[in-house]
């Protein structure tokens, strides 16, 4: 195993699951983590699949929402985030997706700088399908807050209360993790 897919399976190991769904994406990430070395994507949208994700969401703990972004290629509203680059740290993909999309210094001091939540998820929308093996790291923000998402990306944004049963079209795991970080909280 190379060093950058080490420090992968070090971080997808440390995540507590919140349920059986979560357990069983944890094993079958560790399990792909230990057949290759190619998790990274080369080629858009969907070479090699699957290939990692860091998903940046965006939390007001104190007014208990989340940011989404209308995602123009997936049609859905959905955190921020994007593709780990090859040997990329999924924190340091955080932080970059943060500014480039939110255009913030982010503050990972809800949960920490660990990913909360671990999902494989096959796309939907205008792209080819394949699998991301997503790492959802958590972000402070502010409601009260106007955040203008990269135009070429997003479609609109808003805040949105955390109900898990009250959600726009989304990531099918959404309301899990918003189970699992109300939790934590």
């Amino acid at each position: 195993m190379q060093p950058a897919t080490a420090v992968i399976a070090e971080l997808v190991a440390g995540i507590h699951p919140h349920d059986d769904l979560e357990m069983r994406h944890i094993a079958t990430t560790l399990a792909w983590l230990e057949s290759t070395d190619d998790i990274f994507r080369r080629m858009k949208p969907a070479t090699p699949s699957p290939h990692l994700v860091s998903y940046v969401v965006l939390i007001d703990p104190h007014a208990k929402a989340i940011f989404l972004g209308l995602h123009r290629l997936a049609g859905l509203h959905l955190p921020m985030g994007g593709h780990i680059e090859p040997g990329e740290h999924p924190l340091t993909a955080a932080r970059r997706e943060a500014s480039e999309e939110l255009g913030i210094t982010p503050a990972f001091d809800v949960v920490g700088e660990h990913p909360l939540f671990l999902t494989r998820t096959t796309t939907v929308g205008h792209v080819e399908r394949h699998v991301d093996v997503s790492l959802w790291f958590v972000v402070r923000g502010d409601r009260t807050r106007e955040y203008r998402l990269a135009p070429e990306e997003f479609d609109g944004s808003r805040w949105w209360d955390l109900d898990p049963g009250n959600l726009p079209p989304t990531d099918p795991h959404l309301p899990r993790f918003i189970r699992k970080l109300c939790g934590t909280l």
